[in-house]
Parts: structure tokens; C-alpha cells; sequence
């Protein structure tokens, strides 16, 4: 199974165009938000994707440009993770996604699954440092609201002579299934409800299905452990005091 020759030409920009308008026009006729909440979003992707379509046909070429490409692509996972997490010392969330990366990456490229060439190490570094960064966020979040709603817990737990520590990490651990959950439910269902794009993408290359299978299930069990190694430390931290609820929100709190 293979797409289209003719994929890059008049069609393409048709189709695409009629589905961003459907969707701005379902965001004007509902209460979804304002109708160029759709056209913005893809015009955004355009452009990023075209960026990145034209600098890596060059960087992929060679691994050590490769390795920059990854660099650039781990600060900027960071920076939206601490981002999205509202929290002070965000930047150590760093060291989640450095811990989530480093408990799959050794394995899959020691092991030869994944070659040591640019063409393979970005896209599957990509995919697994995309979905640890979103975990890590959620995470962060999810731990830090829990702390300002339940506050009155954690001193309930202080009171009884927990350490700091361990009455935090009594209160936000349930919080690690929330940062977990997508793709283990993903990674339940996959070929039963979903096909994700890593299988779809070696299909229409290859035409393979047992290779996009194999391909597949190789990225989401990496996945799934990168996310519970930074899920973990990114806890760790919070619990430890290390990250806390930044200044700003906590001052809008109140």
C-alpha cells in the first residue's frame, strides 16, 4: 500500500483547504471559540512543517547534524514543558525528560533496533521526547493543583509525623495516572481502535504490515517507559520541594 504519486500538487492544497474551512465553520456555528481558531493552527503547521521539511533534507544527511537537530528538539520539548507545567525552577523539568530519554535511547540504539543513522534516530527520538514531554507537563500540573487543593491534607499528614516528602507524594501520587493514562490506553487498544501514525507511516512506505506491527509496538513500550521515568522524577521533585506552584498563580489564588 503506497499513497499517491501525486500527493504534493493542486489536490492536496484542496483538500486541505476544505477541511480547515469545515472545521472554522463548525467553530463559528458552535461554541467551540472563534472561527480562525482552525485556519491560525494550520496555517502555524504549515509553516513549521515546511521549516522543518527543508532543514532536515540537510540535516539528516549527516549524523552529527542529526545530533543538533536532537538537541534543539530536547530544549525546545523542555521549554514548553516548563511552560505548560506554571511552576517555579520549571527548567529542572529538564531533568525528567534528560531521565525519560535515557532509559529507552541506550537500549534501542545498543541493541542496532534503531540504525545509527539521522534518517532513523530523529524521527523515533522525536516521537518518544514528543509524548514524554507531554507527560511530564501533565504531570507537573496535575501534582502542583493537587497540592494547592489539598493543602489542608498535606499538613493533616505533617501533623502525624510524615516528612515533607512523604506527605506531598501521599497526596500527588494518583496523580501519575492521569500524565500516564493516554497512551496506556493507546497501547491497550492499538490495532483494536487505533492505528497510530508510526504503524500507518512504515505501511504506506513499506507496504508491510508486520514490520509496521513490529515498528509500532517497539515505540509505544519506549514510550511508555520513558514516560513513567519522568513521570517519576518529575514527582520526585515536587514531592521533594525542589519544583513548587510559581508565585504568580499562587498569588492569583489567593
Amino acid at each position: 500500500m503506497q499513497l499517491t504519486p501525486h500527493l504534493l500538487g493542486p489536490v492536496l492544497i484542496v483538500v486541505c483547504a476544505l477541511m480547515v474551512l469545515a472545521a472554522a465553520v463548525l467553530y463559528w456555528a458552535s461554541t467551540l471559540g472563534a472561527a480562525l481558531t482552525v485556519p491560525r493552527a494550520a496555517l502555524r503547521a504549515v509553516l513549521q512543517l515546511s521549516a522543518a521539511a527543508a532543514v532536515l533534507a540537510t540535516a539528516l544527511r549527516n549524523l552529527w547534524t542529526s545530533g543538533l537537530v536532537l538537541v534543539v528538539m530536547f530544549v525546545a520539548a523542555a521549554v514548553t514543558a516548563a511552560r505548560r507545567s506554571r511552576c517555579d525552577r520549571s527548567w529542572l523539568l529538564a531533568i525528567a525528560l534528560a531521565a525519560g530519554m535515557a532509559s529507552v535511547l541506550p537500549l534501542l540504539l545498543g541493541s542496532g533496533l534503531v540504525p545509527m543513522k539521522g534518517t532513523a534516530v530523529v524521527p523515533v527520538t522525536g516521537i518518544i521526547l514528543g509524548s514524554t514531554m507531554t507527560a511530564t507537563a501533565v504531570a507537573a500540573r496535575r501534582a502542583l493543583d493537587m497540592l494547592t487543593v489539598r493543602a489542608g491534607e498535606v499538613e493533616a499528614a505533617l501533623s502525624l509525623g510524615f516528612g515533607d516528602r512523604e506527605a506531598r507524594m501521599e497526596i500527588i501520587g494518583a496523580t501519575a495516572t492521569d500524565a500516564l493514562l493516554p497512551n496506556l490506553d493507546q497501547t491497550r487498544t492499538v490495532g483494536l481502535v487505533t492505528l497510530p501514525g508510526a504503524f500507518v507511516g512504515v505501511l504506506l512506505s513499506t507496504g508491510s504490515a508486520a514490520q509496521a506491527g513490529a515498528v509500532q509496538i517497539l515505540i509505544l513500550l519506549a514510550i511508555l517507559l520513558s514516560q513513567t521515568s519522568a513521570v517519576v522524577v518529575t514527582l520526585e521533585l515536587i514531592a521533594r520541594g525542589t519544583i513548587s506552584r510559581s508565585r504568580e498563580i499562587r498569588s492569583g489564588q489567593t
